[in-house]
């Protein structure tokens, strides 16, 4: 059955059993829909788009064809696991797209986040669109999107760019197999379709990825530092064995300056904020409990490796009133 809303007495999947029964009858409904025809699908890594693709491949076969774009606003090393773990791993038919100089092209100079968030968004659907163009057949656009896209976006609280249109001169229809779960039973439906627990407990990641974590007009050196910094937490929790403890994680570098020392000298560089919360739907957040000795640990490492960098903040904020990301 395809749903358009989540039905007011739809039973939370919180077993294997539910979840294998919501995969049978989303792998039927992709059949029913696409038919024979082709599906385009924008393959993240992420846990929502990877899910997504499994049904797909259960559902349709080599009828789907998995494209990962490059946008330049990805983890350190996502681009280089994505190929190895889907493309060779998983034999996935998977198109590789190198977009950055096209995505901070037009990100240049742009600071309002709802505008970024637009721009990105838009950037992904042509790109997808350009990809459609080169094969026959394809009529089907897969998403990745989830409950608490539609939700915010209708609420009006940010933009997803998956919970909106495709180019007028496209005629490619929507397939959207988990869009009425929250993150738990996207993850519970992972686990019944078999994919590694790596993939599945992987870190939330937004589809405008480092985008929305580098506040202000994007540069390049600045998004190197977020990035960097990223690649440390994410490493150090690891580490501690956080990464299991924790729901999400992650640095945010602000658009703005401060005064430091560095070699005895003074410096004028940007912060770098901690971000880091547990969650059960992602629709309410609490800030997680790091140990003092570790977030020092992290502080020493973040201003002594990241160029640019020579302050760092923790962000202790509760959803509500701050959204789990900050843009």
């Amino acid at each position: 059955m395809i749903y358009e809303r989540r039905p007011e007495d739809f039973q939370r999947i919180n077993t294997q059993e539910l979840a294998n029964a919501f995969i049978d009858e989303q792998i039927q409904a992709i059949k029913e829909q696409v038919g024979d025809k082709k599906v385009l699908l924008a393959l993240s890594g992420g846990v929502d788009s990877s899910v997504v693709a499994a049904l797909l491949i259960k559902a349709i076969g080599d009828q789907l064809t998995c494209v990962h774009v490059n946008h330049g606003l990805l983890r350190k090393g996502e681009p280089e696991q994505v190929i190895e773990v889907f493309g060779k791993e998983l034999g996935a038919n998977l198109v590789y797209v190198d977009a950055t100089d096209r995505f901070l092209d037009k990100l240049a100079g742009v600071t309002d986040p709802e505008t970024k968030r637009h721009i990105i968004g838009e950037e992904f659907i042509e790109v997808f669109a350009e990809e459609a163009r080169k094969l026959e057949g394809v009529e089907f656009l897969g998403q990745g999107t989830i409950w608490p896209d539609i939700l915010e976006s209708e609420e009006g609280i940010k933009a997803h760019h998956n919970a909106g249109g495709l180019p007028e001169d496209l005629q490619f229809e929507l397939v959207e197999p988990v869009k009425i779960l929250f993150k738990d039973e996207v993850r519970q439906v992972g686990l019944a379709l078999g994919l590694p627990d790596t993939m599945v407990f992987r870190q939330p990641f937004p589809g405008p990825g480092l985008g929305v974590r580098c506040p202000g007009a994007i540069t390049r050196d600045r998004l190197e530092a977020l990035r960097e910094s990223d690649a440390i937490l994410r490493e150090e929790f690891a580490k501690d064995g956080l990464d299991n403890d924790v729901w999400q994680f992650f640095t945010v570098v602000p658009d703005f300056k401060s005064t430091g020392i560095r070699d005895g000298k003074r410096t004028f560089e940007w912060p770098c904020v901690i971000r880091a919360v547990n969650t059960i739907d992602a629709m309410t957040a609490e800030p997680a409990e790091l140990d003092w000795a570790f977030v020092q640990h992290l502080t020493e490492r973040i201003t002594s490796e990241v160029p640019g960098i020579n302050r760092v903040l923790w962000d202790i904020t509760p959803k509500p009133s701050g959204t789990i990301e900050w843009e």
